[in-house]
């Protein structure tokens, strides 16, 4: 579950919340809950979400006023709409809004989930970036957000994660001391390079067959790192 993608749940029914918070923690999602428009704007900014499923029918504010300020907010966010209003012109609304998806209530969990599949792997390409790298005998899979070496799982913190996942979006390339930073802590002003060495030694302890002579993420000196991909 370190790895898990953080999918933020903004519906006013408990019932509802409960059932998409065991349909999507047993496919091993992060999930994180908000009843109110005023919750998940809270909730934004304290756990960044990948995906978004919005209610329309909320108690403080309609979901699709609500939209334009997901999108100031958690602008990478994808946000895929959940509500029983089935008329054409909420969804092309929602839609023209940012939404990228809109399921009507009742819904199939199987499908949902598919959708939530679709999402990340558009929200990664839409990054101009890869999905899937191979590096030596590790398989990162940024869509499922899985690792593994020689066959088996790796489990990363969710920082050491955030930084496997910008380097290996674009591999070969070299990613700069301060992007990495501000991906692992976006709202810290004081971000210190030495915190991002300590996460790096730990990731090529996990990953590296000799971590004191890396050969999957290497040092730029002063400059960044950068992942070499063998796919």
């Amino acid at each position: 579950m370190s790895n898990a993608a953080t999918i933020l749940i903004i519906d006013d029914e408990p019932h509802i919340r409960r059932l998409l918070h065991g349909t999507l923690t047993r496919a091993d999602y992060r999930v994180i809950e908000a009843g109110s428009a005023r919750q998940a704007l809270a909730e934004i900014e304290a756990n960044p979400p990948e995906i978004i499923l919005l209610d329309l029918g909320l108690p403080d504010r309609d979901g699709l006023e609500l939209l334009p300020l997901i999108q100031q907010k958690a602008s990478k966010a994808a946000v895929i709409v959940i509500s029983a209003r089935e008329a054409t012109d909420e969804k092309v609304a929602a839609l023209d809004l940012g939404a990228i998806d809109y399921v009507t209530k009742p819904f199939d969990t199987e499908e949902l989930l598919a959708r939530v599949r679709v999402a990340l792997r558009s929200r990664v390409v839409a990054d101009g970036g890869r999905s899937s790298v191979e590096a030596g005998g590790v398989a990162i899979d940024l869509v499922q957000r899985r690792i593994h070496k020689n066959g088996e799982e790796v489990h990363l913190t969710p920082k050491e994660f955030t930084v496997v996942a910008e380097l290996a979006r674009y591999p070969g390339r070299v990613i700069t001391h301060d992007k990495l930073l501000a991906a692992v802590w976006p709202r810290d002003y004081e971000r210190h390079i030495e915190y991002l060495r300590v996460i790096v030694r730990n990731i090529r302890q996990k990953l590296e067959d000799d971590a004191a002579q890396p050969t999957i993420i290497v040092n730029e000196l002063g400059v960044g790192y950068r992942l070499i991909s063998t796919n």
